[in-house]
């Protein structure tokens, strides 16, 4: 059993999605970061936008934790890789606190995380329109599962001194300490769109004001040496850090040439970002790298020209609709990304990449890659899947199983040409339909996944890069 140094660590979770964890969580960061602390910031779930906020809050990567996509026993490592070195961690929660994936438990709740982190959780409650319910409402949260400690509460749009009082006075019988009290102010201007927050990409400079703005109301308001103190009792982890060289060797079969080799030559893989293609895991460059590639990000809506030598390209999601007539007009590059594409070279894209990739996008050309049209809908397709893989390709062989999660609205429609293209996933639950595309070495899918769940992906893909 290995046992690591302990990291203080706290969880912010809420009885339900809008109460104000975001803002506190976001808001907390940033302030112990503005007092010379060193905080690495994590998000429960697949969220890719929260960990934006985060990285502008402490200076540091925002990781997410999510049970369902990476499996519980890398809960652990994970957290300790994000947070080496730092002094303290704040971890954001998804939903209510013990809201997980449907019909499965528990299972990616901000609850098992806690567990997973031996972390004590502070929960936000949105109090505007209660005064002694409050306390009813906290201990059927904090006696749900013994196993999870609320060490503390933050009381979100008190109306006023009044307000407070009897709140406080509710709570001490319910023997839950009052670590925080926001007042009933106008919200921090976070824009929010049809699939949430709009990305920090998209608004750097109002995103840093509204950071600054979610700081100032938890120093105003919240106890910050009791939340570092409650922090410092979280339990110790015994597991070791992540770390995706050792990830990416152990999932070597026998027979593989070792990535690391320095006669073997680091093929250039391209991987999309700007505005347009915000969602990403920051695991999946570092076992692209670990795997033996050279990673170099491009912007799709500036650059006019792949990075130069580029063998294979990741193209992951975000928001390509938001953008459609810029990405069309960069016809320099839709050509050479489907140049690259129809000449062989291996291709990941996920959600906005599959737009991208398509003919078309809401009536504007894309690159063509794919015999495919795309289009907004107002319907949201939201959830955690179970998939096989239908046939071989550079992400999967023929039958492996993944775990994966659908958030967008949009349609994808094949064209009559199609015929070249094989189905990319088997989507086992709901409604055991196929999805996704795969041509040549072109991997198309509205499927988002975690690679530090089979870090196989990376190796399988650079070695395709190599040979292809």
């Amino acid at each position: 059993m290995v046992t690591s140094p302990s990291v203080p660590r706290l969880v912010v979770a809420a009885p339900a999605s809008g109460s104000g964890k975001t803002t506190v969580a976001t808001g907390l960061m940033a302030a112990l970061a503005r007092r010379g602390l060193s905080v690495s910031p994590h998000k429960v779930g697949p969220d890719y936008i929260d960990p934006g906020y985060h990285a502008l809050a402490t200076g540091r990567t925002g990781r997410n934790l999510d049970a369902y996509l990476c499996g519980p026993e890398l809960i652990g490592p994970l957290f300790l890789h994000g947070a080496r070195g730092c002094d303290i961690a704040v971890v954001e929660g998804v939903m209510g606190l013990y809201d997980g994936a449907a019909g499965q438990g528990e299972l990616a709740s901000t609850a098992q995380v806690a567990k997973l982190l031996r972390a004590p959780v502070v929960l936000v409650v949105d109090a505007s329109s209660q005064s002694r319910s409050v306390a009813a409402l906290v201990h059927g949260f904090a006696s749900w599962d013994p196993e999870v400690r609320v060490g503390g509460v933050v009381l979100n749009k008190v109306a006023s001194d009044r307000h407070e009082a009897l709140l406080r006075e509710a709570l001490e019988a319910a023997g839950v300490p009052v670590l925080g009290v926001l007042r009933r102010v106008p919200q921090v201007d976070v824009p929010s769109r049809h699939l949430g927050l709009v990305p920090v990409a998209e608004r750097r400079a109002a995103a840093l004001e509204a950071v600054a703005a979610m700081a100032a109301q938890v120093e105003a308001g919240c106890d910050l040496p009791a939340l570092v103190a409650l922090a410092r009792g979280a339990g110790t982890l015994s597991c070791a850090a992540w770390d995706a060289a050792e990830a990416v060797a152990a999932a070597s079969t026998p027979g593989d040439a070792e990535p690391s080799q320095s006669a073997r030559p680091a093929p250039r893989v391209a991987v999309a970002g700007g505005a347009a293609f915000t969602f990403s895991y920051a695991e999946h460059t570092e076992l692209l790298t670990a795997a033996g590639a050279e990673v170099v990000p491009f912007d799709p809506l500036r650059d006019e020209r792949l990075p130069e030598g580029t063998r294979g390209l990741v193209i992951g999601g975000g928001f390509p609709e938001v953008y459609a007539a810029e990405l069309s007009a960069n016809e320099p590059l839709r050509g050479a990304v489907a140049d690259l594409a129809l000449g062989g070279a291996p291709v990941a894209a996920e959600c906005a990449g599959l737009l991208y990739l398509c003919r078309e996008l809401d009536g504007r050309p894309m690159c063509a890659v794919l015999d495919a049209t795309a289009r907004m809908t107002e319907r949201l397709t939201l959830g955690y899947r179970d998939v096989v893989a239908v046939g071989d390709s550079v992400l999967a062989a023929a039958g492996e199983r993944r775990r994966g999660h659908e958030f967008h609205r949009t349609v994808v429609e094949p064209g009559s040409g199609t015929g070249a293209a094989a189905p990319a996933w088997g989507v086992r639950a709901p409604g055991r339909r196929v999805e996704g595309f795969v041509q040549q070495n072109v991997h198309a899918s509205y499927l988002h996944t975690h690679w530090a769940a089979a870090p196989g992906v990376a190796r399988r893909f650079v070695e395709r890069c190599r040979t292809s």
